[in-house]
């Protein structure tokens, strides 16, 4: 685990900022992606290959298709967690290569398959961070908005119950789906022009599916949402 550790602090990214970038300017005007490729090192065929699409502000989308037809990498691509082999993505109408990362990344708020809770309080885990009290309406609310308020209101403790007992003997182990919620709460904590949804209902049943997707998109009437499924059921 130590080694493991180490590796990841010497890492270096690949994707960096460049000479000359600057902070995002003013507001979201919608995202285009114009004849994008994408080959993973070592791949001999490019996952995406001449990709152009628009997404303008507010506007709902999804992108169904079978597991590996290149729904994640496209949204890591959309987010610069990649840069494309081929083309470009614009924002604004600019490259966005010429924004800062930390800036840029600010316009999204995503939930994707391999979320993960940490040994931490509830609240620390919604805001991924340092809790203080006067983020406390913000996480309650966004729990609510998540679904995970009926379990919420079982916890003495509330949002300052620990999750796991590695830390703490009284901490609690969650169900796949009440974990699902806690990691869907944080793009709700999070002041973000554009919420991206990979499979955020893989682990629940069908019920507790369709109260999350409707409570999700009142939550994000007024933001873009692009939402990832291979399920054409749980998209219509």
């Amino acid at each position: 685990y130590a080694e493991k550790f180490k590796t990841f602090l010497r890492y270096q990214p690949t994707v960096c900022d460049k000479a000359g970038v600057r902070e995002l300017p003013g507001a979201f005007g919608g995202l285009e992606m114009r004849r994008v490729s994408f080959t993973y090192p070592g791949a001999e065929e490019p996952v995406l290959r001449d990709i152009s699409l628009t997404i303008k502000p507010k506007q709902k989308i999804a992108l169904v298709g079978y597991n590996g037809a290149g729904k994640s990498t496209l949204i890591k691509l959309l987010m610069r967690l990649y840069d494309p082999t081929e083309g470009v993505v614009l924002l604004n109408g600019e490259n966005i290569d010429g924004f800062t990362l930390t800036s840029y990344r600010e316009l999204f708020g995503a939930v994707f398959q391999d979320y993960q809770l940490f040994a931490a309080s509830i609240a620390e885990n919604v805001v991924t961070g340092t809790y203080t009290d006067d983020k406390r309406e913000r996480v309650i609310q966004a729990l609510t908005d998540s679904g995970f308020a009926e379990k919420l209101e079982s916890l003495p403790l509330g949002i300052g119950t620990s999750l796991t007992k590695e830390f703490d003997p009284d901490g609690i182990q969650l169900s796949g789906g009440e974990a699902q919620k806690i990691a869907i709460a944080r793009i709700f904590t999070k002041p973000c022009d554009v919420v991206i949804l990979d499979e955020p209902s893989s682990a629940l049943d069908p019920s507790s599916e369709y109260e999350l997707n409707r409570m999700m998109m009142s939550a994000a009437f007024d933001k873009t949402v692009i939402f990832i499924s291979h399920r054409l059921s749980t998209t219509r």
